[in-house]
């Protein structure tokens, strides 16, 4: 029930992986894309092996509306591409107002502004 957890951007991708029951996930590492696509997506797929992760769990970007703009498609487009190295199952998860909600439970927390500007 693992999981693996990518938030996927142009320069870096944000990793994450989950505790054995697929409840709680922690920061993994932050990988720098490279100008190889094929040698990241393995590098990444090789990940799933390595923690005995069953699934990737991808931020989907969507818009306000629930729409998705031209963010979406690449992304869209980098699981299809992913999907090619590995036979893990690949889903998305809405990121709409997921910084939002992250920054609130901060200053619930009491952590003052400078530390929150570093997360």
């Amino acid at each position: 029930m693992r999981k693996i957890a990518l938030d996927v951007g142009t320069v870096r991708i944000g990793i994450a992986t989950s505790d054995p029951m697929g409840i709680i996930a922690s920061g993994y590492e932050t990988f720098v894309r490279t100008k190889d696509f094929d040698a990241d997506l393995k590098k990444i797929a090789a990940l799933a092996e390595t923690k005995q992760a069953d699934a990737f769990v991808i931020g989907l970007p969507l818009n306000m509306d629930g729409t998705e703009g031209e963010k979406v498609a690449e992304i869209r487009d980098f699981a299809d591409n992913l999907s090619r190295f590995t036979d893990r199952k690949i889903v998305f998860q809405d990121e709409r107002l997921s910084t939002v909600s992250a920054q609130k439970a901060l200053i619930e927390s009491g952590m003052r502004r400078e530390k929150r500007k570093k997360v």
